[in-house]
């Protein structure tokens, strides 16, 4: 790919969150199209680089660059926030509204007017909701109700509502049971090929990792480095892809 497509670049990046110790990426990139799923990151290291990514945050020092442009001489607010609908962000951060109908919730990304919903209105929630997994015997139910994928599978909608280039997704297996991981992680990453994303995983399931995407890196905390699996781990991964899913 030429050096246009890139679209996420970290080097050198160190930033203090008050952890155990200070976030490092040493080197990270990432073109359109392209996946890639990081081991290594807690949950409140995978927030500080999503916030990092994002531009929410500036690094204490290195170097952050979205779109071909560094993250850091992005001063105006409104250029920031033309700059953040880019991005897609599925996390357990991300509020949904658990008093409203998933399909309020869903339609919420496009209009604050959730009470009797245009028709268009509907017939895009609806598309959203068969894209992301969401049956459509759900959309009439409150979020409340929902149980643990239903509910990650709603963020998800939520999170791909704009249209983003980016998708970056924090621990999204936290909440699922086993054996519900390789259908989420399938989806995942079909959508993301679908629609010709840029997606960063972060988790701590190998499995899941290997599952989401072709390309796996592990953290080195105390350098920054983002090195690949071994030569067995890679021959796993390959067997688990091709594995048959019931």
């Amino acid at each position: 790919m030429q050096s246009t497509d890139v679209v996420i670049s970290l080097r050198n990046v160190h930033k203090d969150y008050r952890g155990l110790r200070p976030l490092r990426v040493e080197h990270l990139e990432l073109c359109q199209g392209e996946s890639v799923a990081l081991m290594g990151f807690d949950q409140a290291g995978a927030e500080v680089l999503v916030n990092l990514i994002t531009g929410t945050t500036l690094p204490d020092s290195g170097d952050v660059d979205v779109f071909g442009e560094a993250t850091s001489a992005i001063t105006d607010p409104d250029a920031w926030l033309a700059a953040a609908d880019r991005f897609g962000i599925l996390s357990d951060r991300i509020v949904l509204l658990e008093s409203f109908s998933v399909e309020q919730n869903l339609a919420l990304p496009f209009s604050l007017e959730l009470d009797n919903l245009p028709v268009a209105l509907r017939a895009q929630v609806r598309r959203l909701a068969d894209e992301v997994g969401v049956a459509r015997a759900q959309l009439s139910q409150t979020v409340v109700h929902l149980d643990a994928e239903s509910q990650l599978r709603v963020r998800l909608g939520k999170a791909l509502a704009l249209d983003p280039r980016v998708l970056l997704v924090e621990h999204p297996n936290l909440t699922l049971s086993v054996e519900y991981l390789p259908r989420f992680a399938a989806d995942l990453a079909h959508i993301a090929e679908s629609r010709r994303l840029a997606m960063v995983v972060m988790t701590a399931e190998a499995t899941f990792a290997s599952l989401v995407s072709d390309r796996v890196l592990t953290l080195t905390p105390a350098t920054g480095a983002l090195t690949t699996a071994s030569g067995w781990l890679r021959w796993l991964t390959r067997s688990i892809r091709r594995a048959p899913r019931e």
